[in-house]
């Protein structure tokens, strides 16, 4: 009895978190699509008024005014509205967070310390009801992000669009994400000689590989946190450290120099206070929480909100990303636009979240502004999407044209109907 109480419950449990019914992933891109009559933001040089975008097979193949269309072109007259990159969300935890109150549905964390060979990808929810509410902000690529211990693992760069994870990775290993101590801990300094420790480990079997391959060594046995490190030793892929304190920050800087690596920062409450030493060793950093109470007690109250303008200020390169949290993804316009209010000027804002995002997370080959040869993942709205009225109307991934219910829209649509049967009983 037991055990079939057990399976009952599991099966109610799976059926109560599934996505709503109406959000099917589009077919791929079939046929040329033109976009006509629009403003095209491109994001990399001047607005095209009355302009046209085509795209084929998920590829951009022109922009501008004088575009010839192909026959048999699918033609989209979107004249009176704008044309934008799809916005991308630096640093999240879509398709690894479901339900906090459940945990079999939330896959962000893993046993112990040390887990660079973790990949998120592989962990990643296609059927997480928080990606059409994303999507239906405009957001339609998040790095999903592991988390936990010291080194948590490989992010990656996810497509809001698909069937599956391998359908749905745009990017896997965007960077490897390391958690950096907190300097009060009273173990601070075995948790950097364990980090320390664990790169060394990885170059000597890097280093040993090669001596294999190139036949002046003996053969060593795979190791899949060493391999997995490998693309960061050798600086193919950055190292991105969550550090929030002037400390931290400091200190990563420091380590990244002598562990040769590239360097982005996560979190970066206090990147003003070495916006100089970041700008002088072009280290990007990726803004969290912007909408967000002061770090500190004695900070004013616009410490967040103010953040990403003094970093503009001070010629620091940066995205903003917003709190992690899936079922918040649909906020990011909100973080990007907040920071307009308190002195970041809107282009810059816009680019936080499209083109500088994807400059920092290396995925500016395929997303970030509309231009031929780049994918055709773009958004249509009646006006500026990190404005909080702005209606996003249509989204395309790849060329693929997204179904647009959510399930937000569902549950409005369920409640709207409750209310006109009570007013007509």
């Amino acid at each position: 009895m037991k055990t079939m109480s057990a399976i009952a419950f599991i099966v109610l449990l799976t059926l109560s978190v599934q996505p709503a019914i109406s959000q099917i992933p589009a077919p791929v891109q079939s046929q040329p699509v033109a976009l006509t009559g629009g403003t095209i933001h491109t994001m990399a040089g001047d607005v095209i008024e009355n302009g046209t975008i085509l795209f084929e097979k998920g590829k951009i193949t022109a922009v501008g005014t004088d575009v010839t269309i192909p026959s048999g072109a699918v033609r989209e007259n979107v004249t009176g509205k704008h044309i934008y990159p799809g916005l991308i969300d630096s640093w999240s935890q879509m398709g690894l967070y479901e339900i906090g109150a459940v945990s079999m549905t939330v896959d962000i964390n893993e046993q112990g310390p040390i887990n660079p060979n973790v990949r998120a990808e592989r962990a990643f929810n296609a059927e997480s009801r928080h990606i059409g509410v994303a999507r239906s902000a405009g957001v339609l690529t998040a790095v999903s992000s592991p988390g936990g211990g010291l080194i948590s693992g490989q992010s990656a760069a996810m497509m809001l669009e698909g069937w599956s994870w391998e359908e749905m990775t745009l990017k896997p290993g965007v960077g490897l994400i390391v958690n950096w101590p907190n300097p009060r801990s009273t173990n601070y300094q075995d948790q950097l000689r364990q980090l320390r420790s664990t790169f060394a480990d990885a170059k000597a079997y890097h280093k040993a590989k090669q001596a294999m391959v190139n036949g002046n060594g003996p053969r060593i046995d795979f190791d899949s946190r060493w391999e997995s490190m490998i693309p960061v030793i050798s600086q193919e892929r950055p190292v991105v450290v969550n550090a929030g304190e002037v400390r931290q920050i400091q200190d990563a800087i420091t380590w990244s120099t002598e562990e040769e690596v590239r360097l982005i920062i996560l979190g970066g409450n206090d990147a003003h206070l070495v916006s100089e030493h970041l700008k002088s060793r072009n280290i990007p950093v990726i803004l969290t929480s912007v909408l967000s109470s002061p770090f500190r007690s004695w900070q004013a109250y616009d410490a967040a909100y103010s953040l990403p303008a003094k970093l503009h200020e001070a010629g620091v390169r940066f995205s903003i990303a917003g709190g992690a949290s899936a079922p918040n993804a649909n906020r990011l316009p909100h973080e990007a636009g907040a920071a307009i209010a308190y002195g970041l000027p809107s282009d810059a804002a816009l680019e936080a979240v499209t083109s500088a995002a994807a400059e920092i997370l290396g995925l500016d080959d395929h997303i970030g502004s509309l231009e031929t040869g780049k994918d055709a993942t773009l958004i249509i709205t009646d006006g500026n999407p990190i404005e909080y009225a702005t209606q996003i109307e249509q989204v395309y991934i790849q060329g693929r044209k997204s179904d647009m219910m959510d399930n937000h829209k569902q549950l409005y649509e369920k409640f709207r109907e409750k209310v006109d049967q009570r007013q007509a009983e």
